[in-house]
């Protein structure tokens, strides 16, 4: 029922920046927050940050103070601003929205973030 589309990934040099969009569409009744994953090659998944419907953050250390997460609540949709990108930042990024009752997460298709010079 839920669906989720990402967009704006793309190569891009170190120290530049992109912002991620994650649409979502459906019954979203239940998700009581929004967030962005990332999978680098040889690495394990790992929570990048993440916005509840009341406007609460949670920010990887290693990326806190570089990609603010920002939401916009009419257009079921969840920004991230990711600047001073650095080489170890290239991953999948996914965006994900949990649902509480009865319990599951919503995945998008992820879109590929490419740090290189």
């Amino acid at each position: 029922q839920v669906q989720l589309v990402e967009s704006g990934g793309g190569l891009v040099q170190p120290g530049g920046s992109l912002r991620l969009s994650c649409a979502g569409s459906g019954s979203m009744f239940g998700c009581n927050a929004m967030g962005w994953y990332r999978q680098a090659p040889g690495k394990q998944r790992e929570l990048v940050a993440s916005i509840s419907s009341g406007g609460s953050t949670t920010y990887a250390d290693s990326v806190k103070g570089l990609f603010p997460i920002s939401s916009d609540s009419a257009k079921k949709t969840v920004y991230l601003q990711m600047n001073s990108l650095r080489l170890h930042d290239t991953a999948v990024y996914s965006c994900t929205a949990p649902r509480v009752l009865p319990p599951r997460y919503y995945w998008g298709q992820g879109t590929q973030v490419t740090v290189s010079s």
